[in-house]
């Protein structure tokens, strides 16, 4: 069993001496492992980053092994974050939520595609929040547990949804959310391709996003969401990019 596919580096770990094991990330094959010879040496050092773009070939005899990886780099993203701090930290984010929250070997090309431009607007801080958010609530969808943003749960009306019930995962307007208070989930408007996304509304989307992660994915698995997800919200709010609203 032969395949070749761009991807993203998710993780590197060292095995034995010289060689490394690989989570890449592509649109065909989803998250897939595998063995790097001498990827701990100086020539594959700097391209074995988590959130570099590689090209890779994948060879194992039989489709459930380990296998082996031959990889050339299409650019060094991770290397040229570096000292962007806050962009390095949505990318370790990206990361390692990919890594960690969905299953193996599965293709998500949709979630890929997202993934793929986050990325690529990581040296934008006005930009990637926003999208990262868009791909959190498509990694919901992905794993069965997708928000219902398109109607009110209670009404029925399409106008003025302004909030989410954590029970359901589905829209609520302002009136039927009022008796409720606090208990319901604030959604932004971006959310719903309305208007822009302001720090508050940042802050209310990665809450949004993180309780039904929290709630529906990890709490299966008996986890809570990575530490780096968690840093990257830190990094946001000491920059002014996201904001809990007063």
């Amino acid at each position: 069993m032969d395949w070749s596919a761009d991807g993203y580096i998710l993780s590197v770990r060292k095995h034995g001496e010289t060689s490394a094991i690989i989570e890449v990330f592509t649109r065909e094959h989803g998250r897939h492992a595998g063995l790097v010879r001498g990827g701990i040496g100086r020539r594959l050092r700097p391209v074995l980053q988590p959130g570099n773009h590689v090209t890779v070939e994948w060879r194992g005899r039989l489709e459930d092994q380990l296998g082996y990886y031959t990889l050339e780099a299409i650019d060094s993203r991770a290397a040229e974050l570096m000292e962007e701090r806050l962009s390095l930290a949505g990318l370790n984010a990206l990361c390692v939520m990919t890594r960690e929250l969905l299953p193996e070997r599965e293709s998500y090309p949709a979630l890929y595609d997202v993934f793929s431009i986050v990325v690529s607007q990581l040296h934008n801080p006005q930009v990637w929040p926003a999208l990262y958010i868009r791909w959190e609530s498509g990694l919901l969808a992905a794993l069965g547990y997708g928000l219902d943003l398109s109607e009110c749960a209670a009404t029925g009306t399409t106008e003025n949804l302004t909030h989410v019930s954590p029970r359901s995962g589905r829209a609520v307007c302002t009136e039927a959310a009022a008796p409720y208070g606090d208990k319901m989930l604030s959604l932004p408007g971006f959310m719903r391709g309305e208007g822009s996304a302001g720090p508050e509304d940042i802050w209310e989307g990665l809450r949004l996003t993180g309780y039904f992660l929290e709630t529906r994915v990890q709490w299966e698995i008996n986890r809570t969401l990575p530490d780096a997800r968690g840093a990257m919200v830190q990094r946001l709010t000491a920059n002014g990019f996201a904001s809990r609203p007063q």
